[in-house]
């Protein structure tokens, strides 16, 4: 685990504990899966759990991962996607309509395209996507409304 993963995951635990979370070695095994491999699901992220520890249940799995939503560290890929689309580092989005303007990578920094559930795609600047995610933070409480961002890095 590099210097950057360390840290994160120091931050992750710290935002468990915060929300009332026991660390337990179950919990670790399973951050440190997310963190160290790109699961597409639960049952990956299950399937590799048991490789490490047959004493993990699914039913863990998806509690940590429901736990790991709710303190927003994570977002399951199937319920809400940013979609990189616009240049030639295409992510592969089966659900993306040709033409689909946006994206969020690097080479374009353009928009970003959101998918929701229904299938209904929203293409936010990277201004207005600034306001939401910081609007969102302290709705939420995560940063004190007098905190701006002063970059946004996808």
């Amino acid at each position: 685990m590099d210097v950057m993963e360390t840290e994160q995951r120091d931050i992750i635990i710290q935002q468990l504990r915060e929300s009332g979370c026991r660390i337990t070695k179950q919990r670790l095994t399973i951050l440190d899966i997310i963190l160290n491999s790109d699961p597409s699901c639960v049952k990956e992220i299950y399937r590799e759990a048991v490789k490490i520890d047959k004493n993990i249940g699914s039913a863990t799995v998806y509690r940590m991962v429901n736990t790991l939503e709710e303190i927003g560290v994570i977002n399951r890929k199937n319920m809400y996607q940013v979609d990189c689309t616009n240049c030639a580092n295409l992510c592969a989005d089966a659900d993306c309509e040709e033409g689909c303007p946006g994206g969020s990578c690097v080479a374009c920094e353009t928009n970003v395209v959101v998918t929701l559930d229904d299938d209904t795609k929203l293409v936010i600047g990277r201004d207005e996507l600034a306001k939401l995610l910081e609007a969102g933070l302290h709705a939420t409480g995560r940063v004190k409304s007098d905190k701006k961002i002063a970059r946004l890095a996808m």
